[in-house]
């Protein structure tokens, strides 16, 4: 009982940590005007930068290609879109100088929601947003892509981060990719400081003590050539879900094509079971930048199997993520939350007390939601 009372305590204080925003900005790129229906959402509060914010060389225009701005990449797409949002909303109530973070945002070619529709929502819940939208092309990797032992995890957006130094522009150096499932507790500029050293080409928090062998198949470890691949290195798991990444490395190294010979392989000889993870453990596992563990409490969304509540991990919070199958929109639409779940609804700026009410969400965006309803 004493635990379960610690527990508590330890959720209400962070909530209430949370809860404490930041006086910061953002200034308006491109073209939308921020008109038109709000598409279910509320719009953002207009966050500044403080006077102590560095400027721009050029302040007159926002480029994706300034090295000076925190280049962030997500995936945006209508089954997750809710996640997104309170994501993107996150980062900008915490960062110290949100105006020089900059959004690159990857839509599925196929999605139900047209880019030009997302582009709009996006500039109407966030009228000052400096961002840009790229169209990812599924045929790309579908025919790479191999079952797994969730349907979601077969998603081509999950994909996406394996090719972002093909969809971003090539002026983009660096970028921190953030999975759609989480919030930033803390300044991101903290995270985008991280320095890959040793010539490493990703930088994430590592996980030394997990079983590494549970990733992979009895035949991939049987297999005398394949698991030959971690001989010359300490292999530690990491989370895909928030990485610090090296561009011009990335290109440099055709990691792109290295992380698709292992989806070749897998599609002839099942080594594992997870989607997008272990391709990227296959490739980087042991040359990791090892960032503070704080900057991704993953796990929140349960087991894979039973969506199962978890706890938050030992130390200090910077980021929380509902990797896993529950996440916390659908749950607390559900009125079955975990604890956790009420420490992303301050982020939530769904208008609707329900995500089945229809009614103030366009239709062509809420048919990603299906598999969540049915």
């Amino acid at each position: 009982m004493r635990s379960i009372f610690h527990a508590a305590a330890a959720v209400f204080l962070l909530h209430f940590f949370l809860t404490v925003t930041f006086s910061v900005g953002i200034r308006t790129i491109g073209g939308g005007d921020g008109s038109g229906p709000g598409f279910g959402f509320s719009e953002a509060p207009d966050y500044r930068n403080g006077v102590e914010c560095p400027v721009s060389v050029n302040k007159e225009v926002v480029s994706s290609c300034d090295p000076d701005l925190v280049h962030v990449a997500m995936t945006l797409d209508s089954e997750y879109l809710r996640g997104s949002i309170a994501a993107v909303h996150s980062v900008l109530r915490h960062a110290s100088c949100p105006e020089n973070v900059f959004f690159h945002f990857i839509a599925a070619e196929f999605d139900p929601a047209s880019p030009r529709v997302l582009s709009k929502l996006v500039r109407s819940t966030f009228p000052s947003l400096n961002f840009k939208i790229y169209i990812f092309r599924e045929d790309a990797v579908i025919n790479l892509i191999s079952s797994s032992i969730r349907q979601a995890l077969e998603n081509p957006l999950n994909y996406a981060r394996n090719y972002l130094g093909d969809i971003l522009d090539l002026c983009v150096d660096r970028v921190i990719y953030l999975d759609s499932d989480l919030v930033v507790v803390d300044d991101i500029h903290k995270l985008w400081n991280t320095a890959l050293t040793n010539s490493r080409v990703i930088g994430a928090p590592e996980y030394c003590h997990a079983n590494f062998t549970k990733y992979f198949t009895d035949g991939f470890w049987s297999d005398p050539v394949l698991s030959r691949v971690f001989h010359s290195r300490r292999p530690c798991y990491f989370n895909t879900g928030v990485m610090v990444m090296d561009l011009v490395r990335w290109r440099e190294g055709n990691y792109r094509k290295r992380i698709e010979n292992w989806m070749e392989i897998q599609r002839k000889r099942r080594i594992y079971e997870l989607g997008s993870l272990p391709p990227f453990l296959l490739v980087f596992a042991g040359n990791v930048e090892a960032i503070d563990h704080k900057w991704n409490q993953h796990g929140l969304g349960g087991d894979n199997v039973r969506g199962s509540c978890r706890s938050l991990h030992t130390g200090p919070v910077s980021l929380l993520h509902w990797s896993g199958k529950g996440k916390p929109w659908v749950r607390l639409d559900a009125r079955n939350p975990c604890p956790l779940d009420h420490l992303w609804k301050p982020y939530d700026l769904y208008k609707g007390s329900s995500i089945k009410d229809r009614s103030s969400f366009p239709s062509s965006i809420f048919l990603g939601f299906s598999s969540f309803l049915s």
